[in-house]
Protein backbone atom coordinates (compact mmCIF):
# COMPACT_ATOMS: atom_id res chain seq x y z
CA UNK A 1 0.00 0.00 0.00
CA UNK A 2 1.22 3.51 -0.85
CA UNK A 3 0.15 6.67 0.95
CA UNK A 4 0.77 10.32 0.23
CA UNK A 5 1.36 11.25 3.87
CA UNK A 6 5.10 10.65 4.10
CA UNK A 7 5.05 6.93 4.86
CA UNK A 8 4.65 3.82 2.68
CA UNK A 9 3.75 0.23 3.50
CA UNK A 10 4.50 -2.86 1.46
CA UNK A 11 4.39 -6.61 1.93
CA UNK A 12 7.26 -8.13 -0.01
CA UNK A 13 7.37 -11.86 0.44
CA UNK A 14 7.69 -12.55 4.16
CA UNK A 15 8.61 -8.95 5.04
CA UNK A 16 6.33 -6.08 5.98
CA UNK A 17 8.27 -2.98 4.95
CA UNK A 18 7.64 0.50 6.37
CA UNK A 19 9.37 3.30 4.45
CA UNK A 20 9.56 6.84 5.82
CA UNK A 21 9.35 9.21 2.86
CA UNK A 22 8.90 12.83 3.87
CA UNK A 23 12.18 14.24 2.54
CA UNK A 24 11.51 17.99 2.86
CA UNK A 25 10.91 17.52 6.60
CA UNK A 26 13.71 14.95 6.98
CA UNK A 27 11.02 12.38 7.79
CA UNK A 28 9.78 14.24 10.87
CA UNK A 29 6.95 12.11 12.24
CA UNK A 30 3.62 13.91 12.08
CA UNK A 31 0.28 12.72 13.40
CA UNK A 32 -1.09 11.14 10.19
CA UNK A 33 2.16 9.18 9.80
CA UNK A 34 2.03 7.93 13.39
CA UNK A 35 -1.63 6.91 13.08
CA UNK A 36 -1.05 5.14 9.78
CA UNK A 37 1.91 3.21 11.17
CA UNK A 38 0.00 2.21 14.29
CA UNK A 39 -2.84 0.84 12.19
CA UNK A 40 -0.54 -1.00 9.78
CA UNK A 41 1.56 -2.61 12.51
CA UNK A 42 -1.61 -3.71 14.27
CA UNK A 43 -2.81 -5.32 11.04
CA UNK A 44 0.51 -7.02 10.31
CA UNK A 45 0.73 -8.47 13.81
CA UNK A 46 -2.12 -10.81 12.87
CA UNK A 47 -1.16 -11.32 9.21
CA UNK A 48 0.34 -14.76 8.64
CA UNK A 49 2.05 -13.59 5.45
CA UNK A 50 4.28 -11.24 7.43
CA UNK A 51 7.08 -13.01 9.30
CA UNK A 52 8.98 -9.87 10.26
CA UNK A 53 8.91 -6.08 9.82
CA UNK A 54 11.54 -3.72 8.40
CA UNK A 55 11.48 0.04 9.12
CA UNK A 56 13.65 2.21 6.88
CA UNK A 57 14.01 5.65 5.27
CA UNK A 58 13.71 6.35 1.55
CA UNK A 59 16.52 8.90 1.77
CA UNK A 60 20.19 8.93 2.76
CA UNK A 61 20.26 12.22 4.67
CA UNK A 62 17.96 11.25 7.53
CA UNK A 63 16.19 8.32 9.07
CA UNK A 64 13.92 10.66 11.08
CA UNK A 65 14.78 13.92 12.81
CA UNK A 66 12.05 13.49 15.43
CA UNK A 67 8.43 14.28 16.01
CA UNK A 68 6.77 17.19 14.26
CA UNK A 69 7.19 19.56 17.21
CA UNK A 70 6.68 22.63 15.06
CA UNK A 71 3.14 21.47 14.34
CA UNK A 72 2.59 20.75 18.04
CA UNK A 73 3.73 24.25 18.99
CA UNK A 74 1.37 25.73 16.39
CA UNK A 75 -1.54 23.76 17.85
CA UNK A 76 -0.66 24.79 21.39
CA UNK A 77 -0.42 28.46 20.51
CA UNK A 78 -3.80 28.28 18.80
CA UNK A 79 -5.44 26.93 21.93
CA UNK A 80 -5.68 23.41 20.50
CA UNK A 81 -3.60 21.75 23.18
CA UNK A 82 -5.75 18.63 23.29
CA UNK A 83 -4.89 17.94 19.66
CA UNK A 84 -1.20 18.27 20.49
CA UNK A 85 -1.63 15.92 23.43
CA UNK A 86 -3.40 13.45 21.13
CA UNK A 87 -0.32 13.44 18.91
CA UNK A 88 2.00 12.60 21.79
CA UNK A 89 -0.44 9.99 23.05
CA UNK A 90 -0.39 8.24 19.67
CA UNK A 91 3.37 8.64 19.22
CA UNK A 92 4.03 6.99 22.59
CA UNK A 93 1.51 4.24 21.80
CA UNK A 94 3.38 3.57 18.56
CA UNK A 95 6.75 3.39 20.30
CA UNK A 96 5.34 1.08 22.96
CA UNK A 97 3.79 -1.19 20.32
CA UNK A 98 7.16 -1.48 18.58
CA UNK A 99 8.83 -2.33 21.90
CA UNK A 100 6.38 -5.18 22.44
CA UNK A 101 5.89 -6.21 18.83
CA UNK A 102 5.15 -9.94 18.55
CA UNK A 103 7.22 -10.41 15.38
CA UNK A 104 10.90 -9.65 14.73
CA UNK A 105 11.20 -5.92 14.04
CA UNK A 106 14.32 -4.27 12.59
CA UNK A 107 15.06 -0.61 11.90
CA UNK A 108 17.66 0.31 9.29
CA UNK A 109 19.01 3.63 10.53
CA UNK A 110 21.43 5.89 8.69
CA UNK A 111 21.80 9.64 8.49
CA UNK A 112 20.18 11.80 11.16
CA UNK A 113 18.21 10.03 13.88
CA UNK A 114 16.94 12.40 16.55
CA UNK A 115 14.29 12.18 19.24
CA UNK A 116 11.16 10.62 17.82
CA UNK A 117 13.24 8.83 15.19
CA UNK A 118 14.84 6.86 17.97
CA UNK A 119 11.45 6.42 19.59
CA UNK A 120 10.36 4.43 16.54
CA UNK A 121 13.60 2.50 16.17
CA UNK A 122 15.29 2.36 19.54
CA UNK A 123 12.78 0.14 21.35
CA UNK A 124 12.66 -2.51 18.64
CA UNK A 125 14.32 -5.88 19.00
CA UNK A 126 16.88 -5.24 16.24
CA UNK A 127 18.51 -1.89 15.46
CA UNK A 128 20.90 -1.65 12.52
CA UNK A 129 23.22 1.35 12.24
CA UNK A 130 24.67 2.58 8.96
CA UNK A 131 28.06 4.21 8.66
CA UNK A 132 26.69 7.77 8.43
CA UNK A 133 24.42 7.60 11.47
CA UNK A 134 24.14 10.75 13.56
CA UNK A 135 22.28 10.08 16.83
CA UNK A 136 21.03 12.70 19.29
CA UNK A 137 18.24 13.40 21.73
CA UNK A 138 18.43 17.21 21.37
CA UNK A 139 15.11 18.23 22.89
CA UNK A 140 16.54 20.39 25.71
CA UNK A 141 17.56 22.92 23.04
CA UNK A 142 13.91 23.58 22.11
CA UNK A 143 12.37 23.60 25.58
CA UNK A 144 11.31 19.95 25.57
CA UNK A 145 13.05 16.90 27.05
CA UNK A 146 14.29 13.52 25.75
CA UNK A 147 10.95 11.75 25.59
CA UNK A 148 9.73 8.82 23.40
CA UNK A 149 10.95 6.48 26.13
CA UNK A 150 14.22 8.29 26.75
CA UNK A 151 13.39 8.15 30.46
CA UNK A 152 13.69 4.37 30.19
CA UNK A 153 16.43 3.93 27.61
CA UNK A 154 19.03 6.60 28.36
CA UNK A 155 19.75 5.86 32.05
CA UNK A 156 20.26 2.20 31.11
CA UNK A 157 23.23 3.02 28.85
CA UNK A 158 26.73 2.29 30.20
CA UNK A 159 27.92 4.48 33.04
CA UNK A 160 26.53 8.00 32.97
CA UNK A 161 26.62 8.38 29.20
CA UNK A 162 22.82 8.54 29.02
CA UNK A 163 22.70 11.43 31.50
CA UNK A 164 25.23 13.29 29.38
CA UNK A 165 23.25 12.67 26.19
CA UNK A 166 19.96 13.66 27.84
CA UNK A 167 21.13 16.87 29.49
CA UNK A 168 23.25 18.20 26.61
CA UNK A 169 21.56 16.78 23.51
CA UNK A 170 25.01 15.78 22.25
CA UNK A 171 25.25 14.20 18.80
CA UNK A 172 27.31 11.04 18.37
CA UNK A 173 28.26 8.98 15.35
CA UNK A 174 27.79 5.33 14.55
CA UNK A 175 30.90 3.95 16.33
CA UNK A 176 29.94 5.54 19.65
CA UNK A 177 26.27 4.68 19.24
CA UNK A 178 27.29 1.05 18.73
CA UNK A 179 29.70 1.12 21.67
CA UNK A 180 26.96 2.44 23.97
CA UNK A 181 24.51 -0.26 22.88
CA UNK A 182 22.03 2.04 21.17
CA UNK A 183 22.15 -0.24 18.12
CA UNK A 184 22.49 -4.00 17.86
CA UNK A 185 24.28 -4.40 14.50
CA UNK A 186 26.41 -2.37 12.12
CA UNK A 187 25.75 -3.27 8.50
CA UNK A 188 27.18 -1.09 5.70
CA UNK A 189 24.36 0.63 3.83
CA UNK A 190 25.52 -0.71 0.47
CA UNK A 191 24.29 -4.12 1.66
CA UNK A 192 20.87 -3.01 2.87
CA UNK A 193 19.02 -3.73 -0.41
CA UNK A 194 20.37 -7.30 -0.34
CA UNK A 195 19.47 -7.60 3.35
CA UNK A 196 15.87 -6.60 2.66
CA UNK A 197 15.60 -9.12 -0.18
CA UNK A 198 16.94 -11.93 2.00
CA UNK A 199 14.40 -11.07 4.70
CA UNK A 200 11.65 -10.90 2.08
CA UNK A 201 12.69 -14.40 0.98
CA UNK A 202 11.82 -15.60 4.45
CA UNK A 203 15.20 -16.15 6.09
CA UNK A 204 15.18 -15.75 9.87
CA UNK A 205 16.03 -12.23 10.98
CA UNK A 206 18.42 -13.04 13.81
CA UNK A 207 20.79 -15.18 11.77
CA UNK A 208 20.53 -12.92 8.73
CA UNK A 209 21.53 -9.80 10.65
CA UNK A 210 24.43 -11.63 12.28
CA UNK A 211 25.64 -12.81 8.87
CA UNK A 212 25.53 -9.32 7.36
CA UNK A 213 26.97 -7.46 10.35
CA UNK A 214 30.55 -6.19 10.51
CA UNK A 215 32.57 -4.81 13.40
CA UNK A 216 32.25 -1.03 13.77
CA UNK A 217 35.30 1.24 14.03
CA UNK A 218 36.53 2.14 17.53
CA UNK A 219 34.36 4.79 19.22
CA UNK A 220 35.62 8.31 18.69
CA UNK A 221 34.83 9.32 22.29
CA UNK A 222 36.36 6.30 24.00
CA UNK A 223 38.94 8.39 25.85
CA UNK A 224 36.19 10.63 27.28
CA UNK A 225 33.83 7.97 28.66
CA UNK A 226 35.48 7.74 32.08
CA UNK A 227 35.45 11.54 32.39
CA UNK A 228 31.78 11.70 31.37
CA UNK A 229 31.03 9.15 34.08
CA UNK A 230 32.83 11.15 36.78
CA UNK A 231 31.25 14.47 35.80
CA UNK A 232 27.67 13.38 35.16
CA UNK A 233 27.43 11.14 38.21
CA UNK A 234 26.75 14.27 40.25
CA UNK A 235 23.66 14.16 42.44
CA UNK A 236 22.18 17.43 41.18
CA UNK A 237 22.33 19.77 38.21
CA UNK A 238 24.38 22.10 40.36
CA UNK A 239 26.90 19.35 41.17
CA UNK A 240 27.31 18.53 37.48
CA UNK A 241 27.88 22.20 36.65
CA UNK A 242 30.50 22.47 39.40
CA UNK A 243 32.27 19.39 38.06
CA UNK A 244 32.25 20.78 34.53
CA UNK A 245 33.67 24.09 35.76
CA UNK A 246 36.41 22.33 37.71
CA UNK A 247 37.47 20.02 34.89
CA UNK A 248 37.20 22.89 32.42
CA UNK A 249 39.84 24.88 34.32
CA UNK A 250 42.52 22.54 33.03
CA UNK A 251 44.12 22.17 29.62
CA UNK A 252 43.85 19.58 26.91
CA UNK A 253 41.01 17.68 25.23
CA UNK A 254 39.16 16.73 28.43
CA UNK A 255 39.08 20.33 29.68
CA UNK A 256 37.98 21.52 26.26
CA UNK A 257 35.21 18.92 26.26
CA UNK A 258 34.06 20.00 29.74
CA UNK A 259 33.89 23.65 28.74
CA UNK A 260 31.84 22.75 25.65
CA UNK A 261 29.36 20.74 27.75
CA UNK A 262 29.05 23.57 30.26
CA UNK A 263 28.34 26.06 27.48
CA UNK A 264 25.78 23.71 25.95
CA UNK A 265 23.94 23.36 29.26
CA UNK A 266 23.91 27.15 29.65
CA UNK A 267 22.33 27.61 26.19
CA UNK A 268 19.59 25.02 26.66
CA UNK A 269 16.28 25.62 28.40
CA UNK A 270 17.06 25.59 32.13
CA UNK A 271 13.71 23.94 32.85
CA UNK A 272 14.39 21.26 30.26
CA UNK A 273 17.85 20.50 31.62
CA UNK A 274 16.39 19.99 35.09
CA UNK A 275 13.65 17.76 33.67
CA UNK A 276 16.24 15.68 31.80
CA UNK A 277 18.29 15.27 34.98
CA UNK A 278 15.28 14.03 36.95
CA UNK A 279 14.33 11.68 34.12
CA UNK A 280 17.71 10.02 34.46
CA UNK A 281 17.24 9.71 38.22
CA UNK A 282 13.78 8.18 37.98
CA UNK A 283 14.11 6.03 34.88
CA UNK A 284 16.07 3.11 36.33
CA UNK A 285 13.26 2.33 38.78
CA UNK A 286 10.43 2.61 36.25
CA UNK A 287 9.27 0.23 33.52
CA UNK A 288 8.77 1.40 29.94
CA UNK A 289 5.01 1.94 30.27
CA UNK A 290 5.58 3.94 33.45
CA UNK A 291 8.20 6.07 31.71
CA UNK A 292 5.79 6.91 28.91
CA UNK A 293 3.19 7.87 31.53
CA UNK A 294 5.65 10.27 33.15
CA UNK A 295 6.61 11.74 29.78
CA UNK A 296 2.97 12.33 28.89
CA UNK A 297 2.54 14.24 32.14
CA UNK A 298 5.56 16.35 31.28
CA UNK A 299 4.46 17.29 27.76
CA UNK A 300 1.04 18.19 29.16
CA UNK A 301 2.66 20.61 31.60
CA UNK A 302 5.04 22.07 29.03
CA UNK A 303 2.16 22.91 26.70
CA UNK A 304 1.06 25.35 29.42
CA UNK A 305 4.50 26.91 29.82
CA UNK A 306 6.71 29.33 27.92
CA UNK A 307 9.90 27.51 26.97
CA UNK A 308 8.60 24.97 24.44
CA UNK A 309 7.01 27.66 22.28
CA UNK A 310 10.04 29.92 22.61
CA UNK A 311 12.48 27.15 21.75
CA UNK A 312 10.55 26.14 18.63
CA UNK A 313 10.35 29.79 17.59
CA UNK A 314 14.05 30.47 18.06
CA UNK A 315 15.45 27.27 16.57
CA UNK A 316 12.87 26.10 14.03
CA UNK A 317 10.74 29.08 12.92
CA UNK A 318 12.62 32.39 13.15
CA UNK A 319 15.93 30.49 13.44
CA UNK A 320 17.60 33.38 15.26
CA UNK A 321 19.13 30.87 17.71
CA UNK A 322 18.39 33.31 20.54
CA UNK A 323 15.71 31.81 22.77
CA UNK A 324 14.70 33.80 25.84
CA UNK A 325 14.02 31.20 28.51
CA UNK A 326 11.86 31.59 31.63
CA UNK A 327 13.52 31.22 34.04
CA UNK A 328 16.71 32.20 32.25
CA UNK A 329 19.29 30.47 34.47
CA UNK A 330 19.76 26.92 35.65
CA UNK A 331 20.22 28.25 39.18
CA UNK A 332 16.73 29.78 39.14
CA UNK A 333 14.86 26.52 38.52
CA UNK A 334 13.25 24.94 41.58
CA UNK A 335 13.89 21.16 41.51
CA UNK A 336 10.81 20.62 43.69
CA UNK A 337 8.63 22.28 41.04
CA UNK A 338 10.13 19.97 38.43
CA UNK A 339 9.45 16.95 40.64
CA UNK A 340 5.82 18.00 40.94
CA UNK A 341 5.45 17.83 37.16
CA UNK A 342 6.44 14.16 37.32
CA UNK A 343 4.43 13.26 40.40
CA UNK A 344 1.00 14.88 39.96
CA UNK A 345 -1.37 12.44 38.18
CA UNK A 346 -3.40 13.71 35.25
CA UNK A 347 -7.13 13.06 34.96
CA UNK A 348 -6.26 11.24 31.73
CA UNK A 349 -2.85 9.74 32.48
CA UNK A 350 -1.44 7.68 29.62
CA UNK A 351 -1.96 4.03 30.55
CA UNK A 352 -0.29 1.45 28.32
CA UNK A 353 -1.17 -2.21 28.84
Amino acid sequence: MTTDIGIRFEVRGAAGIVTLDRPRALNALDHPMARAMLAQLDAWSGDNRVAHVVLRSAHDRAFCVGGDVRAMATLGRAGRKEEARDYWRDEYRLDYLIARYPKPFVSLVDGLCFGGGFGMSGHGRYRVAGENLGFAMPEVAIGLFPDVGGTFMLPRLPGWSGTWLAMTGARIGMPDAMALGLYTHHIPTVRWPELVEVLAAGEAMDGTLSRFAVAPPPPALQALYSHIDRIFAGGSVEAILIALEKVGEGEGPVAEFARAQRDTLRRASPTSVHIAFQQMQRGPGTDLAGCFKLEFRLVTHLLDQHDFYEGVRALLIDKDQKPVWRPSRLEDVDPAAIAAMFDAPLPDDLLLA
